[in-house]
């Protein structure tokens, strides 16, 4: 379970993306909500996601959201998630949202992330309104019978709760050092 619980304002950063900035959740750029997921390059479930994640954040940037993705695993026994190996992941995948890394884990421990990928939302408050996984299903983008992501940036973006505040994060553990 998250250390940090539904209605809890986020807790900010500062880390270095793979297209050369550093971002923190205060960055006006980043628009009113913001998606964080905990995410990696080599986990099968965050890569089977990766592409919906993309689709998403295109739907939904026009109503100030912003998909920040991090990528906390011990590189040094998963080298495929070095910030190197971030680098060239996002730039295959053309990811239109930037990609952190948290080299220390310091990011994931405070957020009690423990899951690639996990969702934490944030509504134009700065407070948890969502987490969880992105949908119900990762094998089968066709075969998804709760989009559990959207509809809470549906409700969110309104200004509502989301309907669901809370799924079962699905995927790889995050991988510790």
């Amino acid at each position: 379970m998250p250390n940090i619980k539904i209605n809890d304002p986020y807790i900010n950063f500062l880390l270095s993306a793979t297209d050369g900035q550093k971002y923190s959740l205060d960055l006006p750029s980043l628009g009113k909500i913001k998606v964080l997921i905990f995410s990696c390059n080599h986990c099968p479930y965050a890569q089977a996601w990766e592409n919906r994640i993309i689709n998403i954040q295109e739907k939904y940037s026009k109503d100030g959201v912003s998909i920040i993705m991090i990528s906390s695993n011990d590189s040094d026994a998963y080298p495929e998630d070095s910030f190197e190996k971030m680098k060239e992941r996002h730039d295959e995948k053309k990811f239109n949202f930037p990609y952190l890394y948290d080299e220390t884990q310091e990011i994931a421990k405070m957020y009690g992330a423990e899951r690639t990928p996990e969702v934490f939302v944030f509504d134009n408050l700065g407070l948890l309104r969502y987490t969880g996984a992105i949908d119900d299903n990762y094998e089968d983008e066709s075969a998804v019978n709760s989009s559990y992501l959207m509809d809470a940036l549906d409700n969110i973006v309104k200004g509502n709760k989301a309907s669901v505040e809370i799924t079962d994060a699905v995927g790889c553990t995050i991988k510790w050092k």
